[in-house]
């Protein structure tokens, strides 16, 4: 790939050489800074400890993403913009829309908790219970926050592979977007954010519609997504530190799919199509002592999928309805006037509930609370918690985790173990498929790093280990009627496995000036699969690439124009357990430009997969090759 990297020199060499001429010329004008890796000075977390806390308050790995982040990188496709955390690879069956696992430290998509506007949104109906990051668009997004350690201890159930919060949102005032683009795709959002006295309200829109290409890569029949999302907050002080707040957020949307038609039964073209739409809220009150703070919460998250298939008539060939209710107080005592020693508790429960076109309605319910003791006093942060569940099915479950930081300036050192768990999904629990007999998988996980700043850059290094066992797995009953088959003629579930993954994060932000951000994220993983007798024992585990390289540069040729270049390489991998079915590892490049026509309008274009790349990050399925978009966003 000679011109690939001829490309790449070039654009972290022309920055490089505008910069010096330009530090040589008088004062630039403002303009807002492009930051590529997420600044962990002052940025606000809620995932360490539950409360809101600086990140360097807390000796954990969290990566943080910006509003005036997701701008910069332009689009729907939340996935650009993660890849940019190290630690993370996703895959995806087909074009945007499809079926997106995000896989943090090698952890399973299904492990990851995910939270909207703080709201648990996995879908408790499907088979592995968790999020389909499909439905999920950017250009209504205020703020990403991933953990990427297990974090049950804070979270309970589902945080075995980390913690992502998504909170909705816009600038302040009325703003808009718009972009046009390859496979005739249009993607506009809307936004109005007002203060008004002692209250606040936020409300967004956003519509998605492409013709997309097909989801086979063996087909040739365009599949198309269409999804309109609404989302909204709003927060009013009643007395002094005390005030109601409510969120909401609604997604509807049509995705074409491709199947596996008889007499084949390979993937290929099909009609067949889905639709789903997403409910989720919260309402509850915050108050803000000096001493104390409470928040509590009543949340619901609803996702329904109905499934057709024009070959086999126009009703719906399978449907699926998860909900999950939770109520939850979260709080902080500061013991010290100096809130330099304070004690982070909440107890909460869940219920959930799924039903099926072939099952009747099953529901389960948790309860849990958690402790953590909280030191954050000069150059050291200390912090230990203990976290109980008690599930209406397997029973209780405990959850310790520990974290430390220390400034020796201008090192930061860190260090962190977590435990993870993981309840068994109500599928696996109750369908046809279920096993009342699971129990949870369970992790622990370690790292250790180095943070140093030099001037305005940093450069930072993470080991991390985490081993899962009790993994929960299909176990087929094929010609087998005894032991855990009997009355299970199709199969079902069982804790039958055990995983271990580790490796290196390496992050790196140079700035020169006020011209130039360059960008690295780097991951080095040995995932394995660690099941005792087991044919795939030493195996690595599907879909996780040894090694994922992400560099970002971004330039500002002009008080007004601003160009940036994404580069992501990523390593050869396996589809499957068995690693009999190769994934060719890829590089793509993306380069993007803005210009600022007024205080009020920006225009903006990008070039996806400029080298048109044809790659994989499922097998079978087709990935887009160079697609051009362009549009304006207005600000009033």
């Amino acid at each position: 790939m000679p011109f690939k990297y001829l490309i790449l020199l070039w654009l972290i060499a022309a920055p490089w050489t505008a910069a010096a001429q330009e530090e040589a010329g008088p004062e630039q004008d403002d303009y807002t800074e492009i930051p590529f890796v997420p600044p962990a000075e002052n940025t606000i977390t809620v995932l360490a400890n539950g409360s809101r806390a600086s990140v360097d308050s807390t000796g954990q790995a969290v990566s943080v993403f910006t509003i005036n982040e997701m701008k910069i990188a332009q689009g729907a496709d939340l996935a650009r913009l993660l890849e940019r955390a190290p630690g993370v690879n996703l895959s995806r069956n087909g074009g945007p829309g499809n079926f997106t696992a995000v896989r943090v430290r090698g952890a399973e998509g299904e492990q990851l908790l995910v939270l909207i506007d703080g709201v648990r949104v996995a879908d408790p109906a499907s088979p592995g219970g968790g999020f389909d990051f499909g439905n999920l668009l950017m250009g209504n997004l205020a703020k990403i926050e991933l953990q990427r350690s297990s974090n049950s201890t804070i979270w309970g159930s589902q945080a075995l592979g980390g913690v992502l919060a998504v909170t909705t949102g816009s600038v302040e005032g009325l703003s808009a977007s718009a972009e046009y683009g390859a496979n005739d795709t249009l993607y506009g959002t809307a936004g109005a954010n007002f203060d008004l006295g002692p209250a606040s309200l936020g409300i967004q829109a956003g519509h998605y519609d492409s013709d997309g290409f097909s989801a086979a890569a063996a087909g040739t029949e365009p599949d198309g997504f269409r999804q309109t999302e609404l989302a909204g907050r709003a927060t009013i002080e009643l007395v002094p530190r005390l005030s109601a707040f409510a969120t909401g957020r609604y997604a509807d949307g049509r995705l074409e799919l491709d199947g596996f038609p008889a007499p084949a039964f390979t993937l290929a073209d099909t009609a067949e199509y889905q639709k789903t739409r997403q409910r989720s809220g919260a309402a509850g009150l915050a108050f803000a002592g000096y001493r104390v703070e409470l928040r509590a919460t009543g949340s619901l998250a609803d996702t329904e999928r109905d499934s057709f298939d024009p070959a086999f008539g126009p009703a719906p060939g399978y449907t699926t309805d998860g909900e999950s209710e939770r109520a939850e107080l979260r709080g902080r005592w500061n013991f010290l006037p100096q809130h330099w020693l304070s004690l982070d508790f909440g107890v909460d429960r869940e219920w959930q509930r799924f039903s099926s076109l072939f099952d009747p309605e099953h529901r389960t319910a948790t309860s849990g609370g958690y402790v953590q003791l909280d030191y954050d006093r000069a150059n050291i942060h200390l912090a230990a918690g203990a976290r109980r569940d008690e599930h209406r099915d397997f029973g209780g479950e405990w959850s310790f985790g520990a974290d430390a930081a220390w400034d020796i300036h201008p090192l930061r050192l860190t260090v962190s173990y977590g435990e993870g768990f993981k309840a068994p999904t109500l599928f696996q629990l109750h369908s046809d498929f279920g096993n009342a007999a699971l129990a949870p998988e369970r992790s622990r996980s370690f790292d250790a790093g180095a943070r140093l700043g030099v001037g305005p850059s940093t450069f930072a290094l993470t080991a991390f280990r985490r081993d899962t066992e009790g993994l929960i797995g299909f176990v087929s009953c094929f010609g087998v009627t005894t032991g855990i088959c009997a009355g299970r003629p199709f199969g079902t579930y069982d804790n039958v496995g055990r995983a271990r993954a580790q490796g290196l994060e390496a992050e790196a932000e140079v700035r020169i000036g006020n011209v130039v951000t360059l960008g690295a994220a780097y991951t080095l993983l040995d995932a394995e699969d660690r099941t005792s007798g087991s044919a795939t024992y030493g195996n690595d585990l599907a879909r996780r690439p040894s090694h994922a390289l992400t560099v970002t540069g971004d330039w500002r040729a002009s008080g007004a124009i601003r160009f940036g270049g994404d580069l992501r390489v990523v390593s050869d991998s396996f589809d499957d357990a068995a690693n009999t079915v190769p994934l060719d590892g890829y590089a793509t490049l993306a380069l993007r430009g803005e210009w600022d026509a007024n205080e009020r309008v920006t225009l903006f274009g990008r070039v996806e997969n400029l080298w048109d790349d044809d790659y994989q990050t499922a097998a079978g399925y087709a990935t887009e090759g160079r697609a051009a978009h362009v549009g304006a966003r207005v600000r009033f």
